[in-house]
């Protein structure tokens, strides 16, 4: 990948009707009006309310993904780690963790793309479809580090 504009995707999961669950989609849509402004065009978004079994085809297009969602972790505002595969599923749940599909992606399509987890602390989970206010910050300050994390990866890619 030397040398080559990355192709990036931001990839927002959660359910934005139970107020800071949301916090995965509500980024993911901030980066795509932002990169649409930008006129970004190595950069993807993407959400949904989880992850599934096929999005380890659509990460298998990118070079670089950052996965972003809500998180009831003692975090000050987001934190943004390296994702590594894991082939372990929890059976109990519909949903699969984004260790998982990178796995897939990997076993499957013979691609890893360098791959992100990004929490951002949640507060309120409620039914009701509005961020609590220090969501609502912690979301401003998440939104700002991807778009750094974002230009660092296209102007220097590895």
């Amino acid at each position: 990948m030397t040398g080559k504009i990355p192709k990036i995707l931001v990839y927002g999961y959660g359910n934005p009707g139970r107020q800071d669950d949301g916090l995965g989609i509500m980024l993911a849509d901030e980066i795509e009006k932002w990169s649409t402004a930008q006129k970004l065009e190595n950069v993807s978004t993407d959400s949904n309310y989880q992850l599934n079994l096929e999005d380890a085809a659509g990460i298998a297009n990118y070079d670089v993904v950052v996965f972003a969602d809500a998180s009831r972790e003692d975090i000050t505002h987001f934190s943004l780690v390296t994702l590594e595969p894991s082939d372990v599923v929890e059976f109990s749940m519909h949903a699969v963790s984004p260790a998982f599909i990178l796995h897939l992606c990997i076993q499957v399509f013979h691609h890893k793309p360098r791959t992100y987890l990004l929490h951002i602390r949640g507060y309120e989970w409620e039914f009701m479809g509005q961020l609590t206010e220090n969501a609502r910050e912690n979301l401003n300050l998440a939104v700002e580090n991807t778009k750094r994390f974002i230009l660092d990866n296209t102007m220097n890619p590895e």
